[in-house]
């Protein structure tokens, strides 16, 4: 986790090329991701997970039961906005996606 290199290729590319598992009907994928992202924003690369959250705020390009899963792990992101090292950028990002559903 602390190479962001490793990081973008291995979870980037799960997040971004494999729409069929990290779009799962259980969640599973979109629960994943934000373990991820909660893990690199109190690590050293909070700019690694601003570029990772990309996928999972496209809301509108999928269907009501994917944006309704997808809109649930935005918000237990944005639940974490009490963390006090929670990253700017995913701030932004988490409540711009929430205000557009």
């Amino acid at each position: 986790m602390e190479n962001p290199n490793r990081v973008r290729a291995l979870i980037g590319t799960f997040v971004a090329q494999n729409p069929t598992a990290f779009h799962a009907e259980d969640g599973t994928g979109h629960q994943f991701l934000v373990e991820m992202l909660v893990i690199l924003n109190s690590s050293s690369n909070p700019q690694v997970a601003s570029r990772l959250i990309e996928p999972l705020i496209r809301l509108r390009r999928y269907d009501d039961t994917r944006q309704n899963l997808m809109y649930q792990a935005l918000t237990q992101l944005k639940q974490l906005k009490q963390l006090d090292n929670l990253s700017a950028d995913l701030f932004e990002k988490i409540t711009k996606a929430l205000k557009n559903k």
